[in-house]
């Protein structure tokens, strides 16, 4: 009979102990749902670019002589017709002088003055003052500010995606984003880059030369498309097999194969299986679990 009643007991015993122990094999994840997405999903990439000013004007000496006075520095906006350098020929300069003295009234022997032919930022200045120079030696380089805009490379084989006039978004290192309009193709594709320039023109004027941009090119729209969070949506190292972790019941999830379509920043298209709204997918609480987990729901973000 203490037999008897010794077995039960260790049978007991072991029963709860295998119970206790349960919990720990199969523990309770907590996670977060989602639906699906049926908004419609693009599909689009981002290109660089370059901020430039496509035509510089070299300001150049119409004479022999010297500097009498340079009005410029690097750096500076002019005007059209701005005064930028005078100068005074070695000629005029020693028989002016001769003049001047015998009849003052003669004002012989005056400066010559070189103006600016567009309105523009200087970039380079060459002499100062009291330089000699020859006639037709380069003295400043303004920008062109009516040649400022955006240099996409563009890619040929995204050329069926961009179109003369066609508006573009473009991106500044910051974040910021404004909107250009193609232009004009150039009429040469890189040797080694296969890529084509294209310039956009731009309202923006203080953006400054040289600055790397991102143009956005939008390659497909799906009005009707399924997508879900990036966040929900598994794979394996290699990236060949994709899977998403559905609800079942109340606080169980199973692993379900899918077919992934358009991929953007945010959002992945689902083209198989068949989903529903009334689905609810894991976006936190998936990664690296069992085919088949227990859950208990701490978020529900379809709701």
């Amino acid at each position: 009979m203490k037999r008897t009643i010794l077995i039960l007991l260790l049978i007991i015993f072991y029963s709860c102990k295998k119970t206790d122990a349960e919990p720990e094999n199969n523990p309770i994840i907590p996670v977060t749902l989602t639906s699906i997405d049926k908004s419609g999903i693009e599909s689009y990439v981002d290109l660089n670019a370059t901020a430039t000013f496509l035509v510089k004007n070299i300001i150049k000496a119409n004479a022999t002589g010297y500097l009498n006075s340079v009005n410029v520095q690097s750096n500076d906006f002019v005007n059209k017709g701005k005064i930028l350098f005078t100068l005074k020929t070695r000629e005029s300069k020693v028989l002016g002088n001769m003049i001047n003295k015998m009849d003052p009234s003669l004002k012989f022997g005056g400066d010559i003055k070189v103006h600016a032919e567009t309105s523009g930022f200087v970039t380079n200045v060459n002499a100062q003052a009291g330089d000699y120079i020859q006639d037709g030696d380069q003295l400043a380089i303004i920008n062109d500010a009516n040649s400022f805009g955006i240099v996409l490379s563009l890619p040929y084989e995204l050329k069926e995606f961009v179109r003369p006039n066609q508006e573009l978004t473009a991106f500044l290192p910051d974040g910021k984003s404004f909107r250009t309009r193609v232009q004009k193709f150039m009429p040469t594709v890189d040797l080694v880059s296969q890529t084509q320039n294209v310039v956009l023109k731009c309202d923006k004027k203080d953006i400054p030369e040289n600055l790397f941009l991102k143009v956005r090119i939008y390659k497909k729209s799906v009005s009707q498309s399924v997508s879900l969070p990036k966040s929900a949506v598994l794979s394996n190292e290699t990236e060949t097999d994709f899977w998403i972790m559905k609800m079942i019941d109340s606080n169980t999830a199973i692993k379900v194969p899918i077919k992934k379509g358009i991929t953007t920043d945010e959002k992945i298209e689902i083209l198989s299986p068949d989903l529903t709204e009334k689905d609810r997918i894991l976006i936190s609480g998936n990664y690296g679990v069992s085919d088949t987990i227990k859950v208990k729901v701490i978020k529900n973000s379809a709701e």
